[in-house]
């Protein structure tokens, strides 16, 4: 009887012996996915994408928001995993990680594709992926895309300014002779966007060119001989009321404070401010302003050129812009490249566009481009303005535009007949 008893517990001890040793073998790493050991956790097997992090780290920071949106916008099409190796000490030696944050792009088979180091903003991402061959079908969104005006500009041709496209006052109005038409602009500070808009100008063969109107006469006189009233309004921005002799301006200063200048001082007013990604003339007031890696200011003569900025340097910027319809303000912090944090996270951008002369969409200047708090904004923008034509993109996208940008178009960035 005893000799039975003793055979049954040698024997159940051998069964729970025997099952420890397989359930050890079923977790070692023998057996489990080398190349995506989380993998196998997954039921759904999806193209995966793990960053690898932590909570206290800058860019890591700054990833968290993309990889949550992502995670929303691309469900059941994508896996997105975040590891914080400092509260997960082996993660880091577990998947080869030297440097935070590192994203890892693994197939629906669980295989590395490609990984990167470094913040990696969600418009790269993206591309990466197409790259690598994963096709993600992003949520339908109600873009505003307007290829055709919803009704045709009817002024007359000679009062709409060539540059900004305003109406052109009869009292300011500016005009720069060519050799087979003439371009009316709305006043001379459109006269030196547009000349700091050519590419290599002579400069007194392209002032020779110009004329303004006589304040007091209405007549056009040469604009590098006139005597200018020189002003500020309540915004800040520049009054310019020119005259054909200097007494006439002198009169006019007894009524309209100001300074009265010749045309030398007035052009280097003028070109005082320009754009850190065109280098078009531009007023601080109507400008973007750029803070280049914490330290540098410059600025943008619009939302976009801000944003190039950082393609022309090459580093990480911050744009502070403002609503084109409300003018709230709106930061944008680009990183390596990539829009890295926006407020308020509803910003969108507009790309005015227009066809060139073989049917291509271009940009249709800098005048025509605008950051909005949200679609309503924008939507409230267009409607006075019925003969705009262009599309709704992310601050994202226009951003990646930029940066695709190489050195020789961003030398001629915003150049007349160079734009794109």
């Amino acid at each position: 009887m005893k000799t039975s008893l003793r055979i049954l517990i040698v024997m159940a001890l051998a069964v729970a012996v025997f099952a420890a040793v397989t359930l050890k073998k079923s977790k070692s790493p023998a057996n489990s996915d080398k190349a995506s050991p989380i993998q196998s956790a997954s039921v759904e097997k999806l193209p995966r994408l793990l960053d690898l992090g932590a909570d206290k780290c800058v860019p890591c920071k700054l990833m968290a928001p993309i990889l949550e949106g992502l995670k929303k916008e691309f469900a059941g099409q994508l896996t997105v995993e975040f590891i914080d190796v400092w509260r997960n000490a082996g993660a880091a030696k577990q998947y080869g990680v030297e440097v935070i944050p590192t994203q890892i792009f693994y197939d629906a088979a669980g295989k590395e594709l490609f990984r990167h180091a470094g913040f990696f903003g969600k418009e790269d991402i993206l591309a990466q992926w197409k790259e690598l061959g994963v096709q993600l079908a992003s949520q339908p969104s109600a873009r505003i895309v307007r290829e055709r005006p919803l009704a045709p500009d009817s002024r007359p041709r000679d009062s709409v300014c060539f540059l900004c496209d305003g109406d052109v006052n009869p009292k300011t109005k500016t005009v720069v002779k060519g050799q087979n038409e003439q371009r009316i602009l709305c006043g001379p500070h459109c006269y030196f966007i547009y000349y700091s808009s050519l590419v290599n100008p002579d400069r007194k063969a392209e002032e020779a060119k110009a004329s303004v109107t006589d304040w007091a006469s209405g007549n056009l006189i040469a604009a590098t001989t006139a005597t200018y009233l020189y002003g500020i309004d309540a915004t800040g921005r520049a009054t310019i009321q020119a005259f054909a002799d200097q007494d006439a301006a002198l009169r006019a200063q007894q009524s309209n404070p100001g300074n009265v200048v010749t045309f030398d001082v007035l052009r280097a007013k003028e070109l005082a401010t320009r754009c850190g990604f065109c280098d078009r003339a531009v007023y601080p007031e109507d400008a973007c302003n750029v803070t280049v890696e914490g330290a540098t200011r410059t600025c943008g003569c619009c939302t976009h050129c801000a944003l190039g900025v950082a393609a022309r340097l090459r580093k990480d910027i911050e744009v502070e812009a403002r609503d084109a319809f409300s003018g709230e303000i709106i930061r944008v912090k680009a990183l390596n490249g990539s829009v890295a944090s926006l407020e308020p996270p509803t910003a969108i951008a507009w790309f005015g566009q227009k066809k060139d002369d073989d049917g291509k969409w271009v940009s249709a200047g800098c005048f025509k481009q605008g950051f909005f708090v949200s679609e309503a904004n924008l939507r409230k923008w267009l409607k006075a303005r019925p003969a705009m034509t262009g599309r709704q993109i992310t601050i994202a996208q226009a951003l990646a535009d930029k940066m695709k940008l190489s050195p020789e178009q961003i030398a001629k960035a915003c150049k007349l007949g160079e734009c794109r």
